[in-house]
């Protein structure tokens, strides 16, 4: 119950939980299954001036759009990978000043690429979320990549005492490590916390043909973070989905050992 109570502490701050896709029938290039379903060798907003070009990977193998007049969330967006194309709803607040990225990569292993898109679903004073998709580039299915929500609950534990002399002593456990620290003021003398917080700070990116999270641990209501947790996915054949492999502690900087 207390990991319970750690993982969701900052949820109802954050307001911001990312949503399932549901995707629709793929469309192959050139087949016509009604008017509005088309794919033409030309570029999609081309053929339907309702969307809107969000983004594309370096090669434009892949292409991102929206509706232009969606301000829904969950969001449809359409994914254009090597001219097939197909609908995914997707979790979206519209724009915060980070375009959507799209890269056509290889994170699989098996010497074929797939499409990655990476939005910014969260921003403000001590907010910062993006959600990942990895989609395969032959069937156009969403290959799941392990949330944040499931990583604390599986592989972190923490614990925050406070001591007399207004500090923090946080100990945290990552992958059966452990690692001990302070830091160097309380700033929630009147909250009691037990647990380290987390959702106010997730980040992806890729490196190396590999999915990174930058996931950070904080303390307080309004969050302040003490504790940086950079996680490296591997993928896993069996599961067909990206799951932990790696994950580094950082204390902040303004932590003292």
């Amino acid at each position: 119950m207390k990991k319970e109570i750690g993982v969701w502490l900052l949820l109802g701050a954050v307001l911001l939980a990312g949503c399932d896709s549901v995707p629709s029938d793929v469309v192959p290039q050139k087949q016509i299954e009604s008017t509005t379903k088309q794919v033409t060798t030309q570029p999609k907003q081309e053929t339907d001036p309702t969307l809107n070009w969000l983004g594309s990977s370096e090669g434009e193998q892949v292409q991102l759009y929206d509706n232009k007049g969606a301000k829904n969330t969950p969001h449809k967006f359409t994914l254009e990978i090597n001219g097939n194309t197909k609908d995914f709803v997707w979790y979206y607040l519209g724009d915060m000043g980070t375009d959507p990225q799209v890269f056509y990569t290889d994170l699989t292993g098996d010497d074929k690429e797939e499409a990655v898109v990476i939005i910014q679903t969260g921003r403000g004073t001590g907010l910062n979320n993006y959600e990942i998709h990895v989609v395969n580039a032959d069937d156009f299915s969403e290959i799941k990549v392990q949330r944040y929500e499931e990583i604390v609950a599986d592989h972190i534990e923490s614990h925050v005492a406070k001591k007399g002399d207004g500090t923090l002593a946080i100990a945290v456990k990552a992958q059966g490590q452990a690692y001990n620290f302070y830091y160097d003021f309380d700033p929630a003398p009147d909250y009691d916390q037990d647990e380290l917080g987390f959702g106010g700070v997730t980040i992806y990116r890729l490196e190396n043909q590999k999915i990174q999270l930058h996931l950070s641990g904080s303390v307080g209501i309004s969050p302040t973070y003490v504790c940086d947790f950079n996680v490296t996915y591997a993928y896993d054949h069996d599961k067909n989905e990206f799951i932990v492999d790696q994950i580094e502690v950082e204390p902040v900087e303004n932590g003292k050992g």
